[in-house]
């Protein structure tokens, strides 16, 4: 397809995608505490790329890529203007120039050096040292705090968070009870992990491992942290694996319904070539991350909502195939999202608690609906299928 034609189409798809979905009203921005946070409108849930050249910004816009997370070498006053232009926030490092534009709304947040629960190399170049002690990211959190409290300081940690026996933790490998402790220095947390081109044969093609890490970091940071987490979208390093678009929006749901409060595309590659934006370069997967980040975006007001308990229950067929799900109100109508967190085929019975009149389901972004029968509606999925629906 030419590129012309790619992006006509996905310009399309995002004004199609409003059309589609109710925008709800009523929910509960987790930023309001932070004066130059991010914004703290309804609407607003981040979406960002990693480490990616500002003069791309434009591009990742147009995908619904809304925050830059850090810069190499930066952030610079060039490289600061760049993503002004194009509209773009940003979480950088505190350096000098970043510290210049303390009232500057583009930067929503500060950020420490990535992976620090990960064994660090020796300045001497011989080899690998013991991960940054949780005691220095507290002291690193009170520096940036007392340089500026008007933001939040987000920390991203290693696949550890997830996988308990993670090699590139070195001493710490099978050490969880350090993330409690890394997770008093910062305000966000986020993770890792990219289960498709996972080297591991514990980990690799398990996509149940990144909602996992989401699951750990909301209960260690007992609720007092705002979690994100990373999403895998290439091949990176590995040499054949890769993962499709089903599996990328699988694994984007299954983070957002155990409780993720913001995505971080990893769109870096190495293998066959080093390409340090692949995403924009691989239409397919261009366009179903487009498609997500415009769903994401049309539900952000729910997304920020707190969850209902005990509106229904969800029964698979096949045991194997377990089914997570998360409901959400707005006024009288309840809307449910839903995840296969196994590989396989099942049929599922949604049963409501309370169904009030309530007759239709429609099934967001698939053009079809489902009927209520009695308390009940039926649906089937197949391998990591993710369905949204909204009950009216």
């Amino acid at each position: 397809m030419e590129k012309k034609y790619v992006v006509i189409g996905l310009a399309l798809a995002w004004i199609w995608g409003w059309v589609a979905f109710p925008v709800p009203q009523a929910s509960a921005n987790p930023y309001g505490q932070w004066e130059n946070g991010p914004p703290k409108s309804n609407d607003f849930f981040p979406i960002a790329v990693w480490l990616q050249d500002p003069r791309r910004a434009v591009q990742y816009k147009q995908a619904g890529i809304n925050t830059y997370v850090g810069l190499w070498r930066g952030p610079t006053e060039a490289q600061i203007a760049q993503l002004k232009a194009a509209e773009m926030k940003l979480i950088c490092s505190p350096n000098e120039v970043g510290l210049r534009h303390r009232d500057d709304p583009a930067i929503i947040g500060w950020m420490h050096g990535d992976e620090p629960d990960n064994a660090q190399a020796r300045k001497d170049g011989q080899g690998y040292g013991p991960p940054i002690p949780p005691s220095q990211i507290v002291t690193d959190y009170e520096r940036i705090r007392n340089l500026d409290p008007s933001r939040p300081v987000l920390l991203n940690l290693g696949q550890g968070v997830a996988y308990d026996n993670w090699i590139g933790r070195g001493v710490r490998r099978n050490h969880p009870e350090d993330y409690p402790l890394y997770i008093q220095g910062c305000d966000i947390v986020s993770f890792d992990i990219y289960p498709v081109v996972h080297s591991s044969p514990d980990v690799a093609g398990k996509l149940w491992y990144v909602p996992q890490g989401v699951q750990r970091l909301k209960e260690w940071s007992k609720g007092e942290k705002v979690v994100w987490n990373c999403i895998e979208c290439t091949r990176i390093q590995h040499k054949t694996a890769k993962p499709t678009p089903q599996q990328v929006r699988c694994e984007v749901w299954m983070s957002l319904i155990h409780g993720s409060q913001g995505l971080i595309y990893f769109v870096h590659e190495w293998e066959p070539r080093f390409n340090e934006s692949a995403l924009l370069d691989d239409p397919e997967m261009l366009a179903e991350v487009t498609q997500i980040n415009r769903q994401i975006h049309a539900l952000a007001p729910l997304l920020n909502s707190p969850s209902k308990e005990a509106k229904v229950s969800v029964r698979a067929n096949d045991s194997a195939v377990p089914i997570a799900s998360v409901v959400k109100a707005n006024g009288g109508e309840l809307y449910l999202f839903t995840a296969a967190m196994r590989p396989g085929i099942t049929d599922v019975t949604f049963a409501l608690s309370n169904p009030s009149g309530k007759t239709d389901v429609e099934v967001l972004g698939e053009n079809r609906t489902l009927s209520i029968q009695g308390n009940n509606f039926m649906d089937h999925f197949d391998t990591w299928d993710v369905h949204l629906y909204r009950i009216h």
